[in-house]
């Protein structure tokens, strides 16, 4: 970046690449930093150069990106919404992962006829979840199979997922009913496949049930490990060692390489006459291929084999193995093969990890050593790699993670011998002994006990957790720079540039604490959390109330860790003044044990009818933390009728005076209205007829925005009702998997026929409504 670092046209070349294909969903931050790195740079000839194949790369990285996703969402466009049984053949493309239970698995597939539509799918990628992880690469399959195209949940805070979604290039995903291996594949892609699944075997057999999922989270790069122990490994810092990271890989390829030079060390003809560590590097670099396939193939591991198979290659040829570019020319063959390789987690945190331990390791050690002498050169080299690694990282990680390690340095300095220095050679090892049974299962004993330390280290660690609110792309790129100036720049320039970053740093903070909340308005997020509900109501006054958390019925993604903490952090919530529970269904509360963790809570309110019906769960461990809490759970008989909150007038309307045991939650679902001025919105969650009726006998329903009722359903929404509501703007909360068919046609001809415009989270993402009492304002990211 500056005079401490040259100026390498290579590594320019692939963070041009990079910064391309985020400029498809941030150009002006792009533009912004390219414009100020460049102007880091001495003048002269070199930072011409500089910003000729900058600029030329970021143009190159940025119209193949935008292809790319132009080309998958033309691709997407074509697929029909709605969930379908279909029968076909499926081409396995990608080695199973285990993931909750289940097995994940992508196929090319066609199907041949799908219930209640006679269109065929034609040699589309779907993601497959089955029981069993038989399957390898080039297997040929019939399959039967339940699809949808996957959901996609775009809200404003949480970003554009579009790119993301065009480079895992899924148009359908769902579980399979029944498959048949019609042909096995045989190359060396379901070699390594069957290689997984015999190791994976065995590590279930030998290892104890809570110790299984991180060997095998060690060795196949499958997360699967107990909700509680995953959080646990993230919040201390150490989920790295969990994960088939740059290091692991070296370790690994490095130790096969110092084992090719010993045995040809021991051919005294081939050791008088040749350099055998270059000979042995040639194994190594195809060695570092096979174990990246074999350990998941993640972003992290991929770009490592490239790391490493350019260093391995210089030694062949005889060459110092020159690290910062052999870094380089990963990140630009990464980019190369894969525009869109900025939007894979694994990737980027590799890179910034790697690019950490070359800007800052050397002069960290040194500072180190100078400051505790006693500790050692060896300790603080590691502690130098450590502290490199995660501060460069810690920006990416304040983007994806709501808590940032304290503790990590010391977590990192204890845990890291133990995990790959030990834990990792010995399940490497016992997946080659199942022929002597006695030694597989010691070696697995053994392994164990590393594991647990590792365990415990990480449940400890996992205290010092901070949390973070959820940085920006603007705050990503002040800390960026900020961070680079400490290793990179000298004297008067790096104080400059120090400032610069976090007087911007602080300017956008400001910005996102008062963007987070209603100023003198009133703001309704319906949030786009897939096949449910979920809506933040922001008064004019700065008072929070959540109605819903959404929740998806039969699938392993958590809406609330997903969807709703993350749109909270970026909001700067740390409190939701009143919590609605409409009604007891989980994909209206699903979300809010984790969407809620880091979250204080005024007062819930909620019908009753869950906790007297023996709901359990999330629904009961929710109601039991507010109590424990000291939060109010308030019911009908304490709420209905108007109040004035946060400026604005709400009136709970139904079920009053308490929920009709007569009927289900649907027609006991908790109907607010919300009034601003001359404005009205009304929230009527899942009711149906005989809700709809009661509210008709009671009127007062003008409304100039209404959250539909139950997602659309042909059993809500009826005309009767819709006229007395007189809506402007309709908003369906509704999932583009869903099986039911939702929103109903018939629904939505009602809607239009009395004149609202509709609002589907579906195909338009989060709704935003903000009205100053007079004005109704509506966007949307799609």
């Amino acid at each position: 970046m500056a005079s401490a670092l040259r100026i390498d046209r290579v590594l320019v070349s692939g963070l041009g690449l990079a910064m391309g294909a985020l400029a498809v969903v941030a150009p002006l931050e792009v533009a912004i930093t390219f414009v100020i790195a460049l102007a880091s740079f001495p003048l002269g000839r070199e930072r011409k150069l500089a910003f000729l194949v900058g600029a030329a790369s970021i143009a190159l990285g940025g119209f193949r990106a935008e292809h790319r996703e132009r080309s998958f969402l033309e691709a997407r466009a074509r697929a029909p919404a709605g969930s379908r049984r279909c029968e076909g053949m499926a081409v396995v493309d990608s080695s199973p992962v285990r993931e909750h239970g289940s097995f994940r698995w992508t196929a090319l597939f066609d199907a041949r006829s799908c219930e209640g539509d006679p269109a065929p799918i034609e040699r589309s990628r779907v993601a497959f979840y089955s029981e069993g992880g038989s399957f390898a690469r080039g297997d040929e399959a019939l399959v039967i199979a339940q699809i949808a195209p996957p959901e996609e949940m775009w809200n404003v805070e949480t970003g554009d997922p579009r790119p993301a979604e065009a480079r895992r290039d899924v148009l359908y995903s769902g579980g399979i009913v029944a498959a048949r291996v019609v042909s096995r594949g045989r190359g060396i892609g379901a070699w390594i496949d069957r290689a997984r699944a015999h190791a994976r075997r065995r590590i279930d057999a030998s290892f104890d049930p809570d110790i299984a999922p991180m060997a095998r989270a060690l060795v196949l790069g499958e997360s699967d490990l107990e909700n509680g122990d995953d959080q646990a490994f993230r919040a201390s810092g150490l989920a790295h060692l969990l994960a088939v990271s740059g290091a692991h890989l070296v370790i690994v390829v490095a130790g096969f390489v110092a084992f090719v030079r010993a045995c040809l060390v021991r051919i005294p003809r081939l050791a008088a006459r040749s350099d055998v560590s270059r000979i042995a590097a040639v194994p190594g670099v195809f060695g570092s291929w096979i174990y990246a396939d074999f350990a998941g193939g993640s972003g992290s591991a991929w770009r490592a084999a490239w790391m490493l198979s350019f260093a391995l290659a210089a030694r062949a040829l005889g060459r110092r193995a020159d690290g910062p570019r052999a870094f380089a020319l990963s990140l630009v063959v990464m980019l190369a093969l894969d525009p869109l390789a900025s939007f894979d987690v694994s990737f980027v945190l590799s890179a910034a990890a790697t690019a950490g331990l070359f800007l800052f390791a050397s002069n960290a050690a040194a500072w180190i050593h100078a400051i505790v002498p006693s500790l050692g050169s060896k300790f603080a080299r590691a502690a130098s790699a450590s502290f490199g690694a995660s501060l460069a990282c810690s920006p990416v990680l304040a983007r994806i993670a709501p808590s940032l390690p304290a503790g990590g340095l010391v977590a990192n300095l204890l845990a890291v011998p133990v995990g790959e220095l030990v834990a990792l050679p010995l399940c490497l090892l016992h997946t080659l002994l199942s022929p002597l049974p006695d030694a597989e299962r010691g070696c697995a004993l053994v392994a164990s006990g590393g594991l647990r330390v590792v365990l415990s280290l990480a449940r400890f660690f996992s205290a010092t957790a901070t949390s973070v609110p959820l940085v920006t792309s603007w705050q990503l790129v002040a800390l960026g720079f900020g961070i680079v100036a400490v290793a990179a720049l000298r004297g008067t320039r790096r104080l400059l540039v120090v400032a610069f970053a976090a007087v911007a740093l602080c300017a956008c903070e400001v910005a996102s604490v008062r963007s987070g909340s209603a100023h003198g308005s009133l703001r309704v997020s319906f949030l786009d959390v897939g096949q449910g509900d979920s809506a933040i109501v922001d008064f004019p006054d700065g008072t929070t109330m959540l109605i819903d958390a959404g929740g998806l019925v039969g699938s392993p993604v958590d809406v609330g860790r997903r969807v709703l903490a993350p749109v909270l952090r970026a909001r700067r919530k740390k409190r939701i003044d009143v919590v609605v529970i409409s009604h007891p269904h989980p994909d209206h509360f699903g979300g809010l044990a984790t969407g809620l963790e880091n979250t204080a809570m005024g007062e819930v309110w909620d019908s009753g009818q869950g906790e007297r019906e023996g709901v359990g769960g999330v629904y009961a461990a929710f109601v039991e933390r507010a109590r424990a809490s000291h939060v109010a759970v308030r019911r009908p008989a304490d709420i209905c009728g108007s109040h004035e909150i946060g400026g604005a007038k709400v009136t709970v309307l139904a079920p009053c005076p308490a929920y009709d045991r007569d009927f289900g939650p649907n027609d006991n679902s908790l109907v607010l209205k919300i009034e601003f001025g001359r404005r009205a919105f009304l929230f009527v969650g899942d009711a149906e007829a005989h809700e709809e009726e009661n509210l008709l006998r009671r009127g007062d329903l003008r409304a100039d925005v209404l959250k539909v009722g139950h997602h659309g359903s042909r059993t809500s929404s009826s005309a009767a009702f819709v006229g007395a509501v007189g809506p402007a703007e309709a908003v369906i909360s509704v999932g583009s998997r869903n099986r039911f068919g939702h929103p109903n046609p018939r629904t939505l001809e009602t809607l239009l026929h009395a004149g609202a415009r509709v609002w589907r989270t579906d195909a338009n993402g989060e709704v935003q409504i903000e009205t100053d009492g007079e004005n109704l304002t509506v966007t949307s990211p799609k």
